[in-house]
């Protein structure tokens, strides 16, 4: 066992006094140590519940003959570091989780890992742990929200975003933007709609390290209780067969989660974390990729903010193994790939037929014939940038407009407010990478003040940060290479032709080659504010844009 290293011979006595510390039994000690790494805290609604998923596990691990122990990994919730400093620090959290995890399962050898994250970078960042250490792993997490209910429509978080932007303009009244607010997040969980955190969860199921209705199964259900203590026991098979990631995360499991990825809308920031893990795994993701797939796989979902329908519908629905068996029926979906369950693909998603048609679509009546995410590129994004296509309006989807330059979020904010953007516009919001930024923010309030204020359907946003998985609208994220190592985004200028053409998968400043040379050679970088701590290393250490160190 690996963990006999602390375990085993006369030199191993003064760890064993400190394991004895612990109150282990030498009955304990000749049991293999599963480290349990739970993201429980009491700031992260959807790390709240975080505490019983826990227990579950520890009971799982313990009926299987194991030895639970439990450490701690940080969480930051996206949607309350939003609109301030603090979300210049959620990003990097993923490699700082990623980081201190290899630290805690280095220094005390645990023989297997059972991960309990929930939300946007936790649950990337504990994949990128689990590469990299490739010791037996299994992930479980927390379960998304139940939606909220308000005049009797079904509400989530980025409807408090919208409602922001409408109590903004005079369409709402403060008491309806409170009892939106007092509504919409109903219950502990994941934000419940298709955003980051759900996106994550339900792709790791597809990448093999969680069990069926790992993404899916809302928080408040025993169901989810049940998954936990099967997931504790599941380990210890996985422990005593030295099934590790490295044998379940391969480059057909990330194919399959990019066709899966397509086919449920999932949240853009999907195409950072999907190449980190793969990097950790050595498997290299070109992001030419979601698109080659894109062009194949449908897109079968239209869950919030795309549409109306929220998680919980997906999991009665079917969840993930239905979406896999009916894009199976397109031979779009390895089946071979070994599973945590010890079964393969295949045996997980036999006869797992739809339920519900009206949420999980059939591949002879698609929502579209192409899948949910593209990936352009042209002069103003050489290395590509991501939308979340299955979220665009139809008259959205090829775009001709002029800019309106903005240097930060707060000045295309208040621009947006005051009307001083129009329909026909398009927003560039730029020093918003990871070296720009620092930190690569999401840009959830622009996009939330573009639609609330009825624009969605005339106005398109272009940035070097990041989207929400709650965004929707033309919103076209993570340009690079980004403002502040000069990329084209930078040298836009008031008032340019900026055109998007999301079918043909292009995005173009629309200026003569030379004006753009020149405007390059005259480019001066924007000061940057000095930073904080980690994240002055870190803007320091990205050299690349969002083409490197994020994507990488």
């Amino acid at each position: 066992m690996r963990s006999d290293r602390i375990k085993k011979g006369d030199t191993k006595a003064p760890q064993r006094s400190l394991l004895y510390a612990l109150g282990l039994t030498e009955e304990e000690m000749e049991r293999p140590l599963i480290g349990i790494v739970s993201s429980k805290n009491e700031i992260v609604p959807g790390h709240r519940n975080l505490d019983k998923i826990e227990e579950a596990v520890k009971q799982g691990v313990a009926l299987a003959g194991g030895v639970p122990i439990v450490f701690p990994a940080i969480a930051v919730c996206d949607g309350i570091a939003m609109g301030h400093e603090g979300m210049k620090y959620s990003l990097v959290t993923r490699e700082l989780i990623a980081d201190s995890t290899e630290a805690m399962a280095c220094s005390h050898p645990f023989d297997g890992l059972v991960m309990i994250p929930n939300c946007d970078k936790n649950v990337p960042g504990l994949l990128m742990a689990a590469a990299r250490l490739d010791i037996p792993s299994i992930f479980v997490s927390g379960g998304p929200m139940l939606a909220g209910t308000m005049d009797r429509h079904r509400i989530s978080y980025s409807t408090v975003s919208e409602a922001v932007s409408r109590h903004q303009t005079g369409e709402i009244t403060g008491e309806e933007l409170k009892t939106c607010e007092q509504k919409a997040c109903p219950t502990c969980g994941s934000c419940s709609g298709m955003f980051t955190a759900n996106s994550m969860n339900c792709l790791t199921e597809v990448l093999g390290m969680g069990l069926p209705g790992n993404g899916t199964i809302p928080a408040v259900y025993s169901e989810r209780i049940r998954l936990a203590k099967k997931a504790g026991m599941q380990i210890m098979e996985l422990v005593e067969k030295d099934v590790k990631p490295s044998d379940l995360m391969t480059k057909k499991v990330f194919e399959n989660a990019l066709a899966v990825d397509m086919a449920l809308g999932c949240s853009t920031n999907s195409m950072l974390h999907l190449p980190a893990v793969a990097h950790e795994c050595g498997i290299h993701l070109d992001l030419a990729m979601a698109n080659d797939i894109s062009e194949k796989v449908p897109n079968l979902c239209h869950l919030a903010p795309a549409g109306e329908a929220y998680i919980e519908d997906l999991n009665e629905a079917g969840g993930i193994p239905a979406v896999m068996h009916e894009l199976n029926k397109l031979g779009l979906i390895h089946t071979d790939p070994l599973t945590c369950t010890m079964k393969t693909v295949e045996e997980n998603i036999r006869g797992k037929e739809i339920k519900n048609t009206d949420i999980i679509r059939t591949v002879d009546d698609p929502y579209s014939r192409t899948g949910g995410i593209a990936v352009l590129k042209g002069n103003l994004a050489p290395d590509g940038c991501v939308v979340k296509r299955s979220a665009v309006a139809e008259e959205m989807l090829h775009h001709k407009g002029r800019a309106r330059v903005f240097d930060g979020e707060e000045d295309a904010l208040k621009a947006i407010y005051s009307g001083i953007v129009v329909p026909g516009d398009v927003v560039v919001i730029r020093y918003e990478g990871p070296k720009g930024g620092p930190g690569m923010r999401e840009m959830l309030n622009p996009t939330s003040a573009i639609m609330g204020s009825g624009l969605g359907d005339s106005v398109a946003l272009i940035t070097d940060g990041r989207f929400s998985g709650a965004t929707r609208g033309a919103a076209i994220g993570h340009v690079s290479p980004e403002a502040a190592v000069g990329g084209t985004i930078a040298l836009v200028q008031e008032g340019d032709l900026i055109e998007i053409d999301i079918p043909n998968h292009t995005v173009q400043l629309l200026a003569d080659e030379n004006e753009i040379k020149k405007r390059k050679a005259a480019w001066v970088p924007k000061e940057q504010k000095i930073q904080k701590g980690y994240l002055k290393r870190y803007a320091r250490s990205v050299t690349s844009g969002s083409s490197g160190a994020v994507l990488d």
